[in-house]
This record gives C-alpha cells, structure tokens and sequence, in this order.
C-alpha cells in the first residue's frame, strides 16, 4: 500500500466530507481536500482528487440535469483548452528547473486565490470574454491543482441551488476529462495515483449520497464559511511544511 493507515483514515473521512459539500453546493471537493491531502502526504493529492471528482459530476449532473444551464457553456469549455496546455507548460518548467518542491507552494498560491474568489461578492457577467477568460482560469487552476470550479462558480453565484449544481457539474465533467487527457499525454499520472484514486473512491460515493439530504437545506453562508475557514488554513499548513 503507497500509503500508510492513518493517512488513509485521514484521506477516507476528508474526501467524505468533501464529497459532501460538492454535491451540496456545487463545488468544493477539491479546494477543500487537495490541501489538508497534500499536506498529510503527497501521494494524496492532486492528481487522485481528479479521478474521482468525474464520477462526482456524472452523477450530480444526472441528479439535477432539468435545471442545468448549457446556454454558452461552450465559450467555457473553449476557455479550458488554451487554460490546459499553460497549466501543462508550468508543470513542465518546473520540473525541468528542479522547482517541483515548490509545487506545493504554487498549490497552496490557487487554493488561497480560490478562497479569495469564493468569499468576493464579485458577480461576472456572462459575456462569452468572460466565458472564455473563466474557462481559461480554470483549465490552468485544474490542471495544475485539481482546483477548476472558484472562476466558473463565479458566473453563476446569483442563480438558484439546482442550477449552480447541474450546471457546474455539466462543466466540470468535460473539463476534467480535458484535464485528464492533458495529464495522460504529458505524462503526469502514475498507477499510484490510480491506486490511491480506487481507495478513497468508496469515500467519494458516501459523500455524494450524504448530499442528496443536505441540500435540501442549504444555507450559503452557513456552507461557505467553514470551506473558506478550512482551505485557507489547510493552504497555510502547505505553505509552511514546504518552507520549514
């Protein structure tokens, strides 16, 4: 096992509870459990949050799919392409300049832009600029931490539950299987990854169906606080383990 108990006790019960707040509010699952995993151990995260975040989206686009809104989510989807292949560049710069330590870093950096994101009341028009400038966020975000959905959730903050949900999952789901095709070629997915992905799967299930009674009765704010609370701190426990 590439792991040890504890951290996988560690990753079953984060990976639950964030599976739990995605498919309540959305988003979530990665900004919350790419940083507390990372920190316990690298072989956590980013890349098994990837695999298990498709069969997250399937099924909360599936659940709601009558509300979702495919209204120009093409701009946004065009937008991941370029977002992709940057997000594919800076991996490779920093490999080839023995930085890789300093991913954990640069993690941490788009967690935290993603708190920021998430706590602003910024509102964005849905322009197809705008589309596509999100879109290009969020590939890079993605692709670089597992972390895409801050930039899209902020095109539709104002709209209702069932339409956030469905229509971020419809998004993401083409998205991270842009992301994965983009980390297959390039290279950047071992069978550890795979591995761990399977092992914390069956956490991933129970998360989304402790969802389907959670949000029922979503408080935004309620919701929200706590994620914005835990990423930040987890993101400055990232910081500070790869410093020290």
């Amino acid at each position: 096992m590439p792991i040890s108990t504890a951290e996988l006790i560690i990753a079953l019960i984060v990976t639950f509870g964030a599976a739990a707040v995605q498919g309540t509010i959305g988003l979530g699952f990665a900004v919350v459990s790419v940083p507390i995993l990372r920190a316990v151990s690298p072989l956590l995260a980013p890349v098994p949050q990837l695999l298990v975040t498709i069969p997250l989206t399937v099924s909360m686009f599936w659940r709601e799919r009558h509300d979702v809104d495919l209204k120009g989510t093409g701009w946004i989807i065009a937008g991941r392409i370029p977002g992709l292949l940057i997000g594919i560049a800076l991996l490779k710069t920093a490999q080839s300049s023995g930085l890789e330590t300093q991913l954990d870093v640069l993690i941490a950096v788009l967690v935290l832009v993603a708190v920021v994101l998430i706590a602003s009341n910024l509102t964005l028009h849905r322009t197809p600029a705008i589309k596509f400038g999100a879109g290009t966020a969020s590939g890079i975000m993605a692709l670089v931490a597992s972390i895409g959905g801050p930039p899209i959730a902020l095109l539709y903050r104002d709209e209702k539950g069932p339409t956030i949900r469905s229509t971020l999952a419809a998004v993401f789901t083409v998205g991270v299987l842009l992301t994965l095709a983009g980390r297959i070629l390039s290279n950047e997915i071992s069978g550890t990854d795979v591995q761990v992905a399977l092992m914390i799967f069956p956490a991933t299930v129970l998360g989304f169906l402790a969802s389907q009674r959670l949000r029922r009765h979503p408080e935004r704010d309620r919701n929200r606080i706590p994620i914005l609370v835990i990423s930040t701190a987890a993101a400055g426990a990232l910081i500070l383990r790869s410093v020290f």
